[in-house]
C-alpha cells in the first residue's frame, strides 16, 4: 500500500504461505515504484519469516528500498496494512458465505 494515497500497488494470493507469495508482489510493486523514484522508498512489514528471508532482503537492497520492521509484538510499522486488512475482512468476509479458494481467486 502506498501510504501517500492508500493505493494498493500489488498483492498475492496463494493457498500456502510460500516465499513467492511476497516476492512476486514485491517485484510488481518495484516496477511501479521505479517509475517515480524521486523519493526514498520504505517498506513496512511485520517480522514474518518471508520478510527476513535473504531473497526478500537482497531484493530490497538491490532496489534501494529501506526495510522498516517493528520489534516483536509491536505493530507500529505495519499498522496501516493491519488496518487495511481489518477493513477488508469486514467488507468482504463477515456475514458472507465462505467460498473455496478457486472462487475467491476469481473474485479478486
Amino acid at each position: 500500500m502506498d501510504l501517500y494515497n492508500g493505493e494498493i500497488l500489488s498483492f498475492g494470493l496463494t493457498k500456502k504461505p510460500t516465499l513467492d507469495l511476497v516476492l512476486k508482489p514485491l517485484d510488481q510493486a518495484i516496477t511501479i515504484i521505479k517509475k517515480d523514484a524521486r523519493y526514498r522508498t520504505t517498506i513496512h512489514s511485520d517480522q514474518g519469516w518471508h520478510y527476513q528471508h535473504q531473497r526478500w532482503v537482497s531484493t530490497l537492497k538491490e532496489n534501494k528500498i529501506y526495510q522498516s520492521m517493528s520489534r516483536k509484538a509491536t505493530c507500529a510499522d505495519n499498522a496501516a496494512m493491519e488496518n487495511f486488512f481489518g477493513i477488508m475482512k469486514q467488507e468482504m468476509y463477515y456475514g458472507e458465505v465462505l467460498v473455496d479458494y478457486e472462487t475467491l481467486k476469481k473474485m479478486n
